[in-house]
């Protein structure tokens, strides 16, 4: 035992240094990718700090030469007084937040300034020397000539005979220049060619120099601040105790920029990218340290588990022999079910049909009588046809072949509409004219509605109203909705029959009669449930089921109450047949 447990503390100690190895490696890596992104968002907001300050210095630059050519400089060179010209520099000074503006003679001496003084001579200064050459001169100085630490720029006035006369000076006011970013991230500073900081948006590095063979600063006066430099990857670290205001860790980066003589340098706080590896780091300690010790769970509740697998197999083995079983047993059933199903959708089907036959044979009689009478009239109009034509008078004969024309029609269209109705529809769902529906039920009813005296309120509307359903079963549903109506008002004083089709967003097709009304309105639709009174038993009570369940089937709704009036009213609620349900 003592043993198993030594070498348990062993492996655990083992995964512990190489969770401590990788994670080590881990954050030297992500340390170093995060160094990386540092340096290239550093060199950004570099080039942004150096654009803001050249960008600055360049309407100063542009003063300076728009100037130099300006008449009031023309007339002092040739001798005129320097009123003028102090009054049109501290105007264009005061304009423009330039910090002096000046004119300079060939020989130096300050002839007109914006700010009054004793008069200076700038010959010691390059700008100064590099306009007498004819070039524009820029350069920065802490102190001198001004007060101020001020960026000069300096450019040639030139003749008439293009000989450089003198020039014009304009002082940028460096502070103001730092004003509005003193204090942004990161820390910014602009040394000159001799390594002196000069612009920075820390004031107290301003002053500051870089040492001979140091690549940091060192202040003014006293001993050199502590500072290490390191490379990490290419990217130069600085560490450094400066003050507050900058960081102890800082990512240095830097670039040129010749055209005003400065190298701008920028110190980024490397902690967010060491607190990134170190996240990284951690999380992925973390990781294994769990997963460490979920295997260490895993592997003691092995030994359990294996234990507690032997006890299981033996169960499963005895509630196998059970479930399977079970299993047949519920095979059997479900069999049984779908059989069932299987046998009620076929008797369905065959009530469905046996509906229609026995609406069929109700109306029998009557469309025997529709059939015999127009069969009479085709008989009496041809001997008339053939009596005309003996005694030459084609005309009249025409006229009754005419009328045997279309009586044969009629008859035509009432055997059609019976074939259509006694056939067993097995199309699924279709786009089906539903006026053109009605028009056939009435079509087949109409004997019917003859023999009860009713009179009928039908108008087809003049454009078709497309639903979704089946020709056929549609039919079936309002043969029997207009049969009923017509069996309820026998005996009424009062036999109105009133089909309105309602057309809109969901077409519908009222029908109301003025009968005695339903007397139980929720019960109408149950099986065997017959409004019929006892002289009428010649109904199985099935009809309104059968619409009910048809209508069902076509995503439609059918209703029944009793009307306001008196009667009842059905009401069947259809889908509209539209392009996208087409597509």
């Amino acid at each position: 035992m003592t043993r198993f447990l030594t070498s348990r503390a062993a492996i655990v100690a083992m995964y512990l240094l190489v969770v401590l190895g990788l994670g080590t490696g881990l954050w030297r890596y992500g340390y170093g990718q995060a160094l990386e992104s540092l340096a290239k968002q550093g060199q950004a907001d570099l080039a942004l700090a150096s654009d803001r300050v050249a960008g600055q210095l360049q309407r100063y630059r542009e003063l300076a030469v728009l100037m130099a050519d300006h008449p009031e400089v023309a007339a002092l060179v040739s001798g005129g007084e320097p009123v003028a010209a102090r009054k049109l520099f501290q105007t264009v000074a005061d304009k423009t937040s330039a910090l002096d503006v000046m004119y300079m003679d060939i020989d130096g001496f300050v002839r007109a300034a914006a700010r009054e003084g004793e008069l200076r001579n700038l010959t010691a200064f390059p700008f100064a020397r590099r306009a007498m050459q004819g070039a524009l001169g820029a350069g920065i100085q802490m102190d001198t000539p001004l007060s101020q630490r001020s960026y000069y720029f300096a450019a040639p006035h030139f003749g008439p005979s293009g000989a450089v006369r003198g020039a014009v000076v304009v002082a940028a006011d460096v502070a103001r220049i730092e004003w509005d970013w003193t204090g942004s991230n990161p820390a910014v500073f602009f040394t000159d060619q001799n390594g002196l900081v000069q612009i920075s948006n820390r004031s107290e590095l301003v002053g500051w120099r870089r040492v001979r063979g140091h690549a940091g600063l060192g202040p003014p006066k006293g001993p050199l601040q502590p500072f290490e430099e390191t490379h990490v990857g290419g990217v130069e670290l600085w560490s450094l105790d400066w003050g507050p205001y900058l960081p102890k860790n800082a990512l240095h980066v830097e670039r040129q920029m010749p055209v005003y003589g400065l190298r701008s340098e920028a110190l980024i706080d490397t902690a967010p990218a060491r607190r990134i590896a170190g996240l990284q780091a951690s999380a992925f300690g973390a990781l294994c340290l769990a997963f460490g010790a979920l295997l260490y769970l895993v592997t003691e509740r092995r030994r359990t588990l294996a234990q507690a697998n032997a006890r299981l197999e033996a169960r499963v083995v005895a509630r196998t022999k059970a479930l399977s079983e079970t299993n047949e047993a519920l095979r059997r059933e479900i069999g049984e079910r779908q059989e069932a199903e299987a046998a009620l959708r076929q008797a369905q089907v065959e009530l469905v049909q046996a509906g229609k036959l026995s609406a069929l044979g109700q109306m029998s009689a009557g469309i025997s009588h529709e059939l015999n009478q127009p069969l009479m009239a085709i008989g009496s109009f041809a001997e008339n046809a053939q009596a005309f034509l003996d005694r030459d008078k084609p005309v009249k004969a025409q006229e009754n072949l005419g009328r045997i024309a279309d009586l044969a029609g009629r008859m035509g269209r009432i055997i059609g509409n019976l074939r259509a109705f006694a056939r067993q529809e097995s199309a699924p769902v279709t786009r089906v004219d539903l006026a053109k529906v009605l028009e056939s039920a009435v079509d087949l009813t109409r004997a019917k509605l003859v023999d009860c005296d009713v009179t009928l309120e039908f108008k087809r509307p003049s454009a078709p109203v497309w639903v979704q359903g089946g020709e056929v079963r549609l039919s079936q549903v309002f043969v029997n909705l207009i049969s009923n109506a017509a069996d309820a008002m026998v005996g009424r004083p009062k036999r109105c029959l009133s089909i309105h089709i309602e057309e809109g967003r969901q077409p519908a097709v009222h029908v109301r009669d003025t009968g005695p009304g339903i007397e139980l309105p929720d019960k109408v639709f149950e099986p065997f449930y017959s409004t019929k009174t006892d002289g009428h038993h010649d109904g199985m009570g099935l009809g309104l089921s059968i619409s009910y369940g048809i209508v069902q089937s076509f995503g439609g709704d059918i209703r029944g109450v009793n009307a306001p009036g008196g009667g009842a009213e059905f009401t069947v609620e259809l889908e509209r047949w539209d392009k996208e349900i087409a597509a």
